[in-house]
């Protein structure tokens, strides 16, 4: 179900007087900002805040809370009513005081669909200050929207409930009533009435604290700087904090209580992380502390969230346990710090005027999330990811279901929709991109001065791109333009290539890749191409339609060279192979890219799928372990072609164990001294992929590490722990399962305990997957980690998932975010290569949503019937090549 907040025009009646308002006030009075006039809002023009202080008293207990709030707002025009934001609230005293005036009492009347409440007072107001004083009550939820509570068990095994805020996109309408949209930027005071034993955590530290007696104190934070009401944040709990200082400024983490030791990766990358920031940004970060919080628990929506000064994550996107945390996570860990941190400046101190432009936010927040880790982890290799991210935007924006980087937002669905590859991993390719064009110190130069002019205020797109251009990248605009105005993938084609006088000579076409639909009109970008024979000197072009390019060198060449480009690259089979011959001649960044689009191409029928497959073949044991990660994922991809074929598959599965078990002997299956800082992932993705597979060894070695657990409770313990317990579970039978239900209870943290959960809903097994299902619905695994079972559920039996979740829908979506809701069902099926399950989808869809909020549905549906198109053809010719290499 999806909530129309598209408002009705307000009819205002006359009034037998306009109430008055002091000379003194009406001459003080601020010019009216708030959303431009060609920014989109959602509520009437002409009110506009600029200051909220703010009372809450939760009641944690009891899942509800009372607040009182007085907001300074401007009044353009006369009116009788002020209509702002406001969900799950029940509101009480209403009145208006005009400055140096008497107040005006008014009432409330709700609109829970439009999620607004319109305030009518008994005398009409004229233009002027005021302060619009609030008295309500609210719900608190454990989902994580607005004021939510997560219940867990501590250290000492004592059940314990912590309170956070989540507003983003638009839930601060359901812990105070405001003006919830980011063009409506305003400071905040915030004062909570909070058990006198508990930490209390804002924006900003706090500024005073007053023992009220009974168990009580009342706790105020400092002003915050102007933002936006998505950015306003509170927590409570039994927490503790520790802090260090960084250039200036206190970096804390939060946690709850004896936790905070695993929280030192956060801690420590913050604090290296923030001097970079404050000089790349050119604008040193304006709050005087910093925050981490972590929180129990998870979310299918999201895993952190950029609070000004007060970010929040969830504990599994947080902490470090060197008992199970693997070391893609722990990287993911670093980044996710950086992203957040990064939202700091962009998102928080300049924001989007509305969420059409919220790429500038995340897409942005992922690119210098990479940047800054590769500046300071230079050993993880970071940019190298740059390549898959890229990769799982183009496989979203292969269909023609996608939709532009810069998108039309009109409901909370799509608001909520919008947080997708598109606008975080395009987003970042396409900015990488338009880096790699302007040069890195143009671009810095722009961002800059972005910053600094736009600080505490709203941006659209076209900002941004001006500040680069301006600074000397002629020419971004136009580039710029095109990739985000627009969505799809170009696809250069190398038509011919000549060696002549030590030189090669390529004649380049231009047109567009696509999944669903080759035959369509493709569309038109200036595509900034950066090609080079190898060992050459690089060369550029503007590609519009058709062009050339000469190199300096002869022999193969990449027309991507350093992969900086958000397009599909098809060569002269001759180039192929000459490239696969070669393939360790190569940046590891080309050969990863090289990999990524030729697997993309032979999918997508553009060339054989021989091709790619044959690629995969050439690349060496002794390759970088880098590039030698990503072979197994081809390998399981060409495993799972065969998906109901067991013949088949125990085919693709001797030749993927074939390829990779050299690889796994030569590293081993635990960490070596010595061993190089890409090797614990090359270990990780091979364990994974071979027990995928059903690797007799592998399989077998999972299974001798279970088993050492009778005798030894460590016996898993380690980066590769929940890889390990994944294949287990995948393989389980009713003991086995029983088993790690007993190791799930008697987890000793609840950050173990849901991880172990989540692995019962992996069992192939379809009795045991129901059993899952059923387990979900109980409270054994915790309110926030049911959905997880049933998402692990449907990784292998995405029917019987689906068929659940339909069967139990108000029960399931009980179990996740209400920002999720419209788009759950999709994520579930939608890796089916089955056309039934796309029928289901558009049956769901057409009964329970609007046209606006099924378009992630009808994402997933496309995929589903390419998935099965794409089998159909190519696994006849991936058995050939198979049976080839026996």
């Amino acid at each position: 179900m999806s909530l129309n907040i598209l408002l009705r025009s307000l009819c205002v009646t006359a009034a037998p007087f306009v109430l008055a308002v002091s000379a003194s006030a009406q001459s003080t009075a601020a010019p009216v900002s708030g959303p431009a006039a060609s920014v989109t809002t959602q509520l009437p023009r002409g009110v506009v805040p600029t200051h909220y202080a703010i009372t809450v008293t939760p009641d944690a207990a009891n899942l509800k809370f009372t607040g009182k709030v007085a907001i300074d707002v401007t009044v353009a025009n006369a009116s009788d009513s002020i209509t702002l934001n406001a969900a799950d609230l029940t509101i009480g005293k209403v009145s208006i005081t005009p400055v140096g005036g008497k107040a005006v009492t008014g009432t409330a009347a709700i609109d829970a669909a439009a999620q607004t409440a319109t305030l009518k007072f008994t005398k009409q107001l004229a233009p002027g200050q005021y302060v619009l004083s609030i008295d309500y009550a609210g719900v608190i939820n454990q989902q994580a929207n607005g004021l939510f509570a997560l219940d867990y068990t501590d250290n000492a095994g004592k059940a314990k409930r912590a309170l956070f805020t989540q507003f983003e996109a638009p839930d601060a309408r359901r812990f105070v009533p405001s003006w919830d949209e980011p063009s409506y930027k305003a400071t905040f005071d915030l004062t909570a009435i909070v058990p006198a034993d508990q930490l209390a955590v804002g924006n900003m530290p706090v500024k005073t604290r007053k023992d009220l007696g009974k168990g009580l104190a009342q706790v105020t934070f400092g002003t915050s700087p102007k933002m936006s009401s998505y950015l306003l944040f509170f927590g409570l709990g039994e927490l503790d904090r520790a802090t260090k200082m960084s250039a200036g400024t206190e970096i804390g983490v939060i946690t709850g209580k004896g936790n905070t030791g695993k929280a030192q990766q956060a801690l420590d990358g913050a604090a290296e992380i923030l001097p970079y920031f404050n000089d790349y940004f050119g604008v040193p970060f304006p709050l005087p502390k910093l925050d981490n919080v972590a929180g129990p628990g998870q979310s299918q929506f999201f895993s952190a969230m950029e609070n000004w000064g007060a970010i929040f994550t969830f504990e599994r996107a947080l902490l470090v346990d060197p008992k199970f945390t693997s070391e893609a996570t722990t990287r993911r860990i670093y980044e996710t710090v950086a992203h957040e941190m990064a939202h700091q400046w962009f998102g928080d101190l300049v924001t989007m005027a509305w969420w059409d432009d919220l790429w500038l936010n995340e897409g942005f927040a992922s690119w210098m999330a990479t940047k800054v880790t590769d500046k300071l982890k230079p050993q993880w290799e970071m940019l190298l990811n740059r390549v898959g991210n890229k990769e799982s935007a183009m496989a979203l924006d292969a269909f023609v279901t996608t939709h532009p980087v810069i998108q039309k937002i009109t409901t909370v669905d799509q608001v909520n929709q919008a947080f997708d590859t598109i606008t975080y991993e395009k987003g970042e390719a396409v900015i990488s991109m338009l880096e790699a064009f302007a040069g890195e110190d143009v671009w810095r130069t722009g961002i800059r001065s972005y910053m600094k002019t736009h600080a505490y205020g709203n941006t659209l797109t076209d900002d941004l791109w001006r500040a680069v251009e301006t600074a000397g990248a002629k020419g971004l605009v136009t580039i710029a333009h095109d990739f985000t105005t627009q969505p799809g993938i170009p696809l250069v084609t190398v038509d011919s290539a000549q060696c002549k006088g030590g030189s090669t000579t390529l004649t380049l076409t231009q047109g567009e890749y696509s999944r669903d639909a080759r035959n369509k009109t493709p569309l038109r970008w200036n595509v900034p191409v950066s090609a080079q024979t190898v060992g050459g000197a690089k060369q550029s072009i503007i590609l519009n339609g058709k062009g050339s390019l000469t190199l300096p060198g002869c022999g193969a060449y990449v027309i991507n060279a350093g992969q900086a480009g958000y397009y599909r690259s098809l060569y002269p089979a001759a180039n192929v192979q000459a490239l696969t011959k070669g393939f360790t001649t190569l940046p590891s960044v080309d050969q990863l890219g090289l990999l990524a689009d030729n697997w993309a191409l032979g999918i997508g029928g553009y060339q054989p799928i021989s091709v790619p497959l044959d690629m995969v073949d050439a690349v060496p044991n002794d390759a970088s372990p880098a590039v030698l990660a990503a072979v197994p994922g081809y390998l399981e991809a060409t495993y799972d072609m065969f998906e109901g074929k067991a013949d088949m598959q125990a085919k693709a599965s001797a030749y993927a164990s074939s390829k990779l078990t050299p690889v796994m002997t030569a590293i081993g299956y635990d960490a070596k001294p010595g061993e190089g800082p890409q090797v614990p992932l090359l270990r990780q993705n091979l364990v994974e992929a071979l027990g995928g597979i059903g690797d007799k060894a592998v399989v077998a070695e999972a299974n001798r590490r279970f088993a050492a657990l009778e005798t030894n409770p460590d016996a898993l313990n380690g980066p590769l722990k929940n890889v390990w317990l994944g294949i287990i579970a995948a393989n389980a039978d009713q003991a086995t399962w029983d088993q790690l239900r007993k190791m799930a209870n008697a987890a000793p943290t609840d950050l173990e305990k849901s991880q172990l959960f989540g692995l019962l809903g992996r069992a192939k097994d379809q009795k045991l997957a129901q059993q899952a299902l059923d387990l979900a619905l109980t409270d054994e695994p915790g309110k926030t980690t049911s959905a997880a079972i049933i998402a692990q559920v449907g990784t292998a039996h995405s029917m019987q998932a689906v068929d659940f979740v339909l069967a139990n829908r108000a029960k399931y979506e009980a179990m996740i975010d209400v920002s999720a809701r419209s788009q759950a069902l999709a994520r579930l099926g939608g890796s089916s290569a089955d056309p039934a399950m796309a029928t289901k989808l558009d049956a769901y869809a057409t009964q329970y949503l609007t046209p606006e909020s099924r378009k992630v549905v009808d994402r997933s549906i496309a995929a589903i019937k390419a998935r099965a198109e794409t089998r159909a053809r190519v696994t006849p010719d991936i058995a050939k090549w198979l049976a080839k290499r026996r």
